[in-house]
């Protein structure tokens, strides 16, 4: 056991430096692993992967033998697209790899589960060279990434109705690096390069629940709770129009940033023996996680600001984002020899509006659609899945953020999701 929890440490590790490029529901993946992914995100309804571990803890007691153990790979290559009018750029083409890790144990009676994941279940990256009237030719760079390690238990209420809990450890890191505009207070709109990062560790919790309409039918829902981080980092600012020449500073830094609660209810139901379909809708409450930034400064290592601006200084940088729904549809044939084929689509409600749309995180994405295969091999299963995103192309009018860097400014967007998983039944 001290060695399995070691590997899911260091899978975590890995999944939280891994984490790049990644734009679904404004920040939050369609789906964890090839299973789920094959058949468009579906997950709340079923029991036949880890990864319900994340998706629905409940179903941990309705898996086939007494449990499972699952390793996938779930690879993002993305294509991003910036233009303004001093602008046309384009990012690198370059792959992430995000690895996930989950196993399930039932008790000899079938009556408790319990199991342990590691995910990276949300995050963004973007790195752009763009021209600035003010600032000149500088970086644009961000970083998110949210990495969850989640012990769960499920108990079976009665033959048809289950529950369970996950209660866990989150993880997430942010980088900035850019010219910016303050935003707020006395120092509203005074321009200066911007270079943030910080972590932050805080706990992470699910409940779910399913239940056997019969024998064809499954349904379930879930919640998970807002995941809230005060980040401790540092600040490095060099600000212009201080003074005749640029004036530089280090501060330590706390920001202030939630990733956002969720519930969502799914049913997956069979056809007839050889054919299944399911759907999600999951709502995802951005409006009390990405409404602002909060930055907090101090410990000023020039003491000029500290003269000028005291001791502690605050800045909110305005997000604005609004609330969306995921609508989750999947389909799959189960062929002879133990061979099934997927095909799913996601639909994602717009959440990021127009007026606070950066290239610093670029969460447009909408549209989702997949197609996946598995194989059995006696206690053995090998899963694949290929998703493709995309949206609309977006425009900014008047940006809403002072200092107008993004005005008129438009960013297409495209990911292309490989997904790979080996899992054991036991």
């Amino acid at each position: 056991m001290k060695r399995f929890v070691f590997v899911l440490i260091v899978a975590h590790s890995c999944l939280f430096s891994a984490t790049r490029n990644v734009w679904s529901n404004g920040v939050i993946r369609d789906s964890m692993g090839a299973t789920s992914s094959g058949r468009g995100g579906t997950n709340i309804g079923h029991s036949d992967t880890g990864t319900i571990i994340l998706d629905n803890p409940a179903a941990m007691v309705n898996i086939h033998g007494t449990g499972l153990s699952e390793f996938g790979i779930d690879t993002v290559i993305t294509d991003l697209d910036y233009t303004d009018p001093e602008n046309n750029a384009a990012t690198k083409t370059r792959p992430g790899v995000l690895p996930e890790i989950s196993i399930i144990r039932k008790s000899s009676d079938g009556r408790w589960a319990f199991g342990l994941g590691a995910y990276a279940p949300a995050g963004y990256s973007a790195t752009w060279t763009l021209n600035s009237p003010l600032f000149g030719t500088n970086a644009y760079k961000s970083f998110g990434a949210l990495g969850k390690l989640m012990p769960a238990v499920a108990f079976r209420v009665t033959d048809q109705l289950s529950f369970g809990a996950t209660f866990g450890v989150a993880v997430s890191h942010l980088e900035f690096e850019s010219p910016f505009f303050l935003q707020t207070g006395a120092v509203r709109g005074v321009p200066g390069i911007l270079d943030l990062k910080g972590t932050g560790v805080t706990p992470t919790w699910s409940v779910g629940t399913q239940y056997q309409l019969s024998s064809r039918t499954t349904i379930g829902a879930r919640f998970i709770g807002k995941t809230q981080f005060d980040y401790d980092g540092r600040f490095r600012a060099k600000v212009l129009g201080l003074g005749p020449q640029p004036v530089e500073s280090n501060f330590d830094a706390e920001i202030e940033l939630a990733w956002p609660s969720s519930a969502g209810a799914g049913i997956a139901h069979w056809l007839g023996d050889c054919q299944r379909i399911s759907a999600d809708i999951v709502w995802y409450d951005w409006s009390h996680a990405y409404d602002k930034m909060g930055l907090t400064l101090t410990n000023a290592s020039n003491p000029l600001f500290t003269n000028m601006l005291g001791p502690v200084i605050k800045d909110s940088f305005p997000l604005g984002w609004e609330n969306s729904v995921s609508v989750r549809l999947g389909y799959e044939i189960f062929l002879r020899n133990c061979n099934v084929c997927r095909v799913g689509y996601v639909h994602n409600t717009r959440n990021l509006p127009s007026s606070t749309l950066t290239p610093l995180i670029p969460a447009t994405l909408e549209h989702t659609v997949s197609v996946g295969y598995g194989k059995q091999w006696c206690d053995w299963r090998f899963d694949f899945a290929y998703q493709y995103s995309f949206a609309p192309d977006r425009t900014v009018g008047t940006s809403a953020l002072v200092g107008g860097d993004f005005t008129g400014s438009a960013i297409e967007a495209q990911a292309h999701w490989i997904n790979l998983s080996l899992m054991r039944q036991f």
